[in-house]
């Protein structure tokens, strides 16, 4: 059976990138639940994305650093949202063509 070639596009990118590295979800995930906790309804993933960049060149001794492409927020964003339904909206994206 011949393999299937997917084109190259930037969410398959950031998927691959998400799967090698889960633990960039995990603060997605805990940086914009704190932001919810301290009364937001709506956030910029840039800030937390920006969180998350202080948080492992700062904060984190221990951790490899890796690279955090601007180009995964939006489907960060969208991921979190997809995975918490009850947040839909909380982080404003525009339409995706990929």
């Amino acid at each position: 059976m011949a393999e299937v070639s997917l084109p190259n596009t930037l969410k398959i990118k950031w998927w691959e990138f998400h799967r090698q590295n889960p633990e960039v979800y995990q603060m997605v995930e805990k940086f914009t639940f704190d932001v919810i906790s301290r009364g937001f309804e709506n956030y910029s993933i840039n800030s937390v994305f920006e969180r998350i960049r202080w948080h492992t060149d700062i904060e984190t001794m221990d951790q490899a650093p890796f690279k955090l492409s601007n180009n995964h927020r939006a489907y960060y964003a969208r991921y979190f949202m997809h995975l918490n339904p009850q947040f839909d909206g909380f982080f404003r994206t525009k339409e995706t063509t990929q």
